[in-house]
C-alpha cells in the first residue's frame, strides 16, 4: 500500500437539514443524499509525489441513504495538477491505497458504483473554518456558497460543532448553512441546507488524530 497523507481544509454541502443525520448514524432528511465537496491541500504526498497547494472536489448523488449504495459520483481535479498528481488524487478520492473504509472518500467511492469520468478544471475555492464561510466554483459543474447559521428570529450568527472522536472524516467540524447549484452531468439544487467546515488531516490509515 502506498503511504499518503493530506493536510488542509474541507467544505461540504449536502441536501440535509443542519446537523446532517448521517453524522449521527440516522437516515437522511429527505430520504436521499446529494452532496458536493471541496478540499484545499496545504501539505500532501502520495508516496514520493508532492500534492502541496492543489485543490480537489467531488459531486455525489445517492437515491437513498449512502450506505444503501447505487450512487453516482464525479471527481474534479485541479487543472494545475500534472498527470502524476492527478492520478494520485483520483486514487485517494476513490479509496484506493487506503485501509478499507478508513476515510470518507473510501466510503463514498464504495457506495458509488456509477463513477463518471474525472474532470480537470480550474477550481475556485475559499474555506474559512473558524468563521464558517466557504465558496466553491467550478465552471460548468457546480457553484456552492457557505455561511454561518443564523438565528431564525434575530438573525444573529449561531455556532455549533460536531465532535467525532472515532469518525472517518474529521475530529471536529463547524456547522454552517450552504447552497449549491450543479449544472454538469450530475444536477443538484439546494438552498440553505447543511454546510460543513473542517480541518483536514488524513492518511491511508484514516484520520490523523491530534491526541492519542
Amino acid at each position: 500500500m502506498v503511504n499518503w497523507r493530506i493536510k488542509g481544509r474541507g467544505f461540504q454541502n449536502c441536501n440535509c437539514n443542519y446537523g446532517c443525520p448521517c453524522q449521527f448514524n440516522a437516515l437522511p432528511t429527505h430520504g436521499n443524499c446529494e452532496a458536493v465537496t471541496g478540499y484545499e491541500i496545504d501539505e500532501g504526498h502520495f508516496g514520493d509525489i508532492n500534492l502541496d497547494g492543489l485543490k480537489v472536489a467531488g459531486i455525489y448523488s445517492w437515491p437513498g441513504p449512502v450506505h444503501e449504495g447505487n450512487g453516482r459520483m464525479q471527481l474534479i481535479i485541479d487543472e494545475k495538477a500534472n498527470d502524476k498528481q492527478r492520478n494520485s488524487l483520483i486514487k485517494i478520492m476513490q479509496g484506493e491505497e487506503t485501509e478499507p473504509m478508513a476515510t470518507m472518500w473510501a466510503v463514498y467511492s464504495a457506495m458509488s458504483p456509477n463513477k463518471l469520468e474525472p474532470l480537470s478544471k480550474p477550481i475556485s475555492l475559499a474555506i474559512d473554518v473558524e468563521n464558517r464561510t466557504g465558496h466553491i466554483s467550478i465552471p460548468g459543474v457546480f457553484e456552492t456558497e457557505g455561511e454561518p447559521i443564523r438565528n431564525i428570529v434575530t438573525g444573529d450568527i449561531q455556532r455549533a460543532r460536531i465532535d467525532l472522536p472515532h469518525g472517518f472524516e474529521y475530529e471536529i467540524a463547524e456547522m454552517g448553512s450552504a447552497s449549491t447549484k450543479a449544472t454538469g452531468d450530475i444536477k443538484l439544487n439546494f438552498e440553505n441546507s447543511y454546510g460543513q467546515f473542517a480541518e483536514l488531516h488524513l492518511s491511508h490509515m484514516g484520520v490523523v488524530r491530534s491526541t492519542g
